[in-house]
């Protein structure tokens, strides 16, 4: 009766899954919530409807499953990482809205700062590109932008936290301001080989130290719950930023291990070990997770856009009703007819970070069909994926012999054989592809005994189904080359 109540706070909705030993999912709840675009290029959430969301579907969960409180021997905590929420000590209320990870706003502050040769000195301690993605700049701009902030936050009458930090906050009543070595290495503040907030980063980007959370392991129990929030006091034992966590619950524990996400975003992590492997590709050095033993690190390529290409077709073409049509209709016709789909709607990520480039869709004919531009979608996630894979695999100089998936679009078969098409290896699917809420399981559990090490998690993982590729060399070099022209159409767009 050892159970794992994890928390999944996600880019558009909040989850909550209960976990038994056996890594089998006993009970979930999910809501989504509201996603904010005050003006082109901006993406803002409400931190309080984050923090609502996820507290009901916490006992929504743990209503359903029937489990006795008794039998629930921590909380692991998940979430969309980079999103900068500031909030007041006091009061525990929020003094702005919380600024996505998708969000564009800061790109020509990080374009400053690049043309005053910052970038280099970035990525040497942080493992960062410098983008408006990660949260440094986000937190500048709420700073400044927000009146008094500034003051009251030098004053340490604010905190700043990613999204974790605004959960465990609010799950304590306020007794904890704490974040882990995986979501503080997101912030380009973090230093991923002394493992603590730089004072010079901190100085460039003009944040006081006075906002900042404690840094924590991974795994280990950092925190512990109000009683009357779940009914009881849990240790809170585990956290890790989404694709960390998914990593973790994917058993990539061994250095050349690589799983991909599809979700909304597409982000792929090859586990490196205990070395901070720099990229010389634009890709991230991040710190994977820590526990009793030291930090793990990957190398990691963030796709902004995948399942929300899906979600674009859906809502903004009109094209399906919902996401799962769309494996049916790009799979009526045989290719694309020469037509590519480049969904830099939020920029381009890894490789090419490049936040001005912008949406672009090339080749089209009189002879076009919506289900040309579907499959061209779902060829467009796997190329972006593709060119991650290949840079991970020059940088780190290890061979990849396959790549684990995850996510929502997992399940979608069509993509994952074009995947492993373009590949060139196979792409392997767990037969449960729950691994983000797992990983966070996993580094809870193994906090308070109920695995005991990375062999008993891994005998947990299990294969569903093997894609093996089919094309031919000549066709996967010509058509990656064909994308990467389509993709040069796409860049420096927006002014």
């Amino acid at each position: 009766m050892n159970h794992i109540l994890t928390l999944d706070q996600g880019t558009t909705s909040s989850r909550a899954l209960l976990v038994d030993a056996k890594a089998r999912v006993v009970a979930t709840a999910q809501r989504e919530f509201r996603q904010i675009f005050p003006q082109p290029g901006w993406v803002e959430h409400d931190p309080l409807e984050i923090w609502q969301t996820q507290l009901a579907v916490a006992r929504e969960a743990l209503a359903k499953s029937g489990v006795p409180l008794h039998s629930i021997r921590a909380v692991g905590v998940t979430n969309q990482r980079e999103t900068t929420v500031l909030w007041d000590r006091r009061t525990g209320q929020p003094v702005a809205p919380a600024i996505v990870w998708q969000d564009r706003r800061t790109a020509g502050v990080c374009d400053q700062l690049r043309a005053q040769g910052h970038a280099a000195q970035i990525q040497r301690k942080t493992g960062l590109v410098l983008d408006a993605y990660f949260s440094g700049t986000k937190l500048a701009w709420l700073l400044d932008h927000t009146p008094g902030a500034r003051e009251r936050a030098e004053a340490g009458e604010l905190a700043f936290g990613t999204v974790d930090s605004w959960l465990i906050w609010n799950l304590t009543g306020g007794r904890n301001h704490v974040t882990d070595v995986s979501n503080a290495s997101r912030t380009l503040l973090f230093n991923v080989h002394t493992l603590n907030w730089d004072p010079a980063l901190l100085r460039l980007f003009r944040i006081p130290a006075a906002v900042l959370p404690q840094v924590r392991p991974s795994s280990g129990v950092l925190a512990e719950t109000k009683a009357d929030l779940l009914g009881a006091a849990l240790p809170i034992a585990g956290v890790a930023g989404d694709q960390q966590a998914a990593t973790f619950g994917q058993a990539c524990f061994a250095p050349g291990m690589a799983k991909n996400t599809y979700g909304t975003g597409c982000f792929m992590l090859m586990n490196t070990g205990q070395a901070a492997v720099s990229s010389q590709h634009q890709l991230i050095t991040t710190v994977a997770w820590q526990g009793p033993a030291p930090a793990c690190y990957a190398l990691e390529g963030s796709v902004f856009m995948a399942g929300a290409t899906v979600q674009w077709l859906r809502d903004g073409l009109q094209i399906i009703q919902q996401a799962h049509d769309v494996e049916a209709l790009a799979g009526s016709v045989e290719d694309t007819g020469d037509v590519y789909l480049v969904p830099a709607f939020a920029g381009l990520g890894a490789p090419d970070w490049d936040g001005h480039a912008r949406g672009t869709l090339v080749g089209m004919t009189r002879g076009t069909t919506r289900s040309h531009i579907a499959r061209a979608a779902l060829e467009a996630i796997s190329l972006q994926s593709a060119d991650v894979f290949h840079a991970m695999a020059q940088d780190s100089g290890l061979p990849l012999r396959e790549l684990r998936v995850d996510g929502g679009a997992s399940r979608n078969n069509l993509l994952m054989q074009l995947q492993a098409d373009v590949l060139g290896v196979p792409v392997v699917r767990p037969t449960n592809t729950e691994t983000t809420a797992l990983g966070a399981a996993f580094l809870a559990g193994l906090a308070v005994g109920v695995w005991s090490g990375a062999d008993d998690i891994a005998a947990c993982w299990q294969v569903d189904r093997r894609f093996e590729p089919r094309a031919s060399d000549a066709w996967r070099d010509a058509k990656r080359a064909r994308w990467r022209e389509a993709v040069t159409r796409a860049r420096h767009w927006a002014r």
